[in-house]
């Protein structure tokens, strides 16, 4: 059994200034903090935006994503869960 999420779709034409990096989580989540610094660190390099999203707040995403946080998505689409390797974030907002 595979734990890597399905690969971003990359969007030709597009600069990571006009990208969106959603991170998932709850508060008290080590692994969330984690994922926040990496993200963070991430979007000031690149210029792409990224907000946080409680699934303690969102019925709906906390029932397709309990058991995955952090999970962090790009445009929307699932790009990873549980540790964010930062490299593979910046390729995908390169896209």
């Amino acid at each position: 059994m595979s734990f890597l999420p399905r690969r971003t779709k990359r969007q030709p034409g597009r600069n990571a200034a006009e990208r969106m990096v959603t991170l998932i989580g709850k508060p008290g989540c080590h692994l969330c903090d984690d994922a926040q610094e990496v993200i963070e660190a991430v979007c000031a390099e690149t210029g792409a935006a990224w907000e946080k999203k409680d699934i303690t707040q969102d019925e709906a995403l906390y029932k397709e994503y309990w058991e995955q946080i952090p999970v962090v998505l790009v445009d929307g689409e699932q790009h990873t869960f549980w540790r964010v390797d930062p490299g593979r974030l910046k390729g995908a907002l390169a896209g």
